[in-house]
């Protein structure tokens, strides 16, 4: 059974300053703090968890906490999403790309390493991973500090394969950690009994309210983000819009992100002689810029942690087609209410779908306006409270034990 946060008081608390750290205890507030939560991951370019963290971050450290993050990034980059100032960010200056086996290795250790030094020099009260690799890192890191360890998956880890070797690390220190959070229940499912146990179901924020359509396109936009990786299905969406382009001369596809697959999505619309009807413009410029150029939206992913950017979609009000992959949609999605589900993997499902959605003006209408109501389960503040109220709890317990 899910342990959901118990729901607590809003209150307004006093900001906090910066204060010096010491190797043998915890920071030392020249005011009052709630406690220090250190948020590891592994950079904080533009991507789900790296909203996440950075929206949990800026939202704590309003209430009182003091807050950092850890990336393994080099010293000097550039958040994609804006960090309040109070939020102290350490870079360890090890960034995860493709390496050799044995370079690999050495930087794992040198992760954990650098990560162990700034636990001992920081002493958080509580740590929260996020991503496989990254949180394998940080309870090995923590091991024998006394310092808790919540891992927090955010993708399918029943589809989102990891080599034997991170498989069997996962296990050994998923099972040494405080406590696991998943977006969905299905994927906390994928863990044994006595994680379940520890576990928390908390799903995304559906954020970027204040952004909204703007419906000025010279030509109508189906818009799709995400990292050009097998994952997301772009070539699944390629297909599906070739088969249908031809009936609505009017509409483009509009993908944003960056990733591998690129080249081998350029020369797919290339040879289906879509250039300049399917558009790959990369990143988009802000976070949540993208719902201005779109008059619809479309999520087209062989599977999913929860998918961020459809709750992102739904609260602009835009209408919404998805593969009903797991995990994630069905969750968001009453199809044919606030949204349609298309059968998993199902590119003809999908080009019929789509078609019938860029055809029908009213039922887009229909569909976005619905869309926005439904969001408002996933809204910003309902989300940040339920991690507060998870953080309060195991602040709680550790304390009672620390003192026992």
């Amino acid at each position: 059974m899910t342990n959901q946060p118990s729901a607590l008081r809003d209150a307004d608390f006093p900001s906090i300053s910066d204060a010096p750290a010491t190797a043998s205890g915890p920071r030392v507030a020249t005011r009052q703090t709630r406690g220090t939560i250190l948020f590891f991951l592994p950079g904080l370019t533009a991507g789900g968890s790296e909203h996440v963290v950075t929206f949990n971050a800026n939202r704590l450290v309003a209430n009182g906490y003091d807050v950092i993050i850890a990336s393994c990034e080099a010293e000097g980059s550039t958040p994609y999403y804006p960090c309040d100032p109070r939020v102290t960010v350490s870079y360890l200056g090890l960034p995860i790309g493709k390496q050799s086996k044995l370079q690999g290795v050495r930087s794992i250790f040198g992760r954990v390493s650098a990560l162990r030094q700034l636990l001992r020099t920081k002493r958080p009260d509580l740590v929260i991973s996020f991503l496989t690799r990254t949180n394998v890192i940080a309870v090995l890191a923590a091991q024998g500090l006394g310092i808790p360890v919540i891992v927090s998956e955010r993708n399918n880890p029943q589809r989102q394969r990891v080599n034997r070797v991170w498989d069997l690390l996962r296990r050994f220190t998923y099972a040494r950690a405080y406590g696991l959070v998943t977006m969905t229940k299905g994927a906390l499912a994928f863990f044994p009994e006595h994680m379940r146990k520890r576990g928390w179901v908390i799903p995304n924020m559906a954020d970027w309210q204040h952004v909204k359509p703007l419906y000025q396109n010279k030509d109508r936009v189906l818009t799709a983000v995400g990292r050009l990786t097998d994952q997301k299905g772009f070539d699944l969406l390629i297909a599906a819009f070739a088969a249908t382009a031809s009936s609505h001369p009017d509409w483009r596809l509009r993908i944003w992100g960056e990733g591998a697959l690129r080249p081998q999505l350029e020369k797919q619309i290339a040879d289906l002689g879509l250039t300049g009807r399917i558009e790959l413009p990369g990143v988009s410029p802000s976070p949540g810029s993208w719902i201005e150029t779109a008059d619809a939206f479309v999520l087209s992913s062989r599977y999913e942690g929860w998918g961020l950017v459809l709750g992102e979609a739904m609260a602009a009000g835009l209408p919404c087609v998805s593969f009903d992959c797991p995990f994630g949609p069905a969750d968001m999605i009453t199809s044919g209410l606030d949204g349609l589900l298309v059968p998993d993997g199902d590119a003809k499902a999908l080009a019929q779908t789509l078609s019938h959605v860029m055809g029908d003006a009213d039922l887009r209408a229909r569909l976005g306006a619905s869309a926005a109501n439904a969001a408002q389960r996933f809204a910003p503040d309902r989300i940040g409270d339920q991690w507060e109220n998870l953080i309060e709890s195991v602040l709680a317990t550790t304390k009672v034990r620390n003192f026992a």
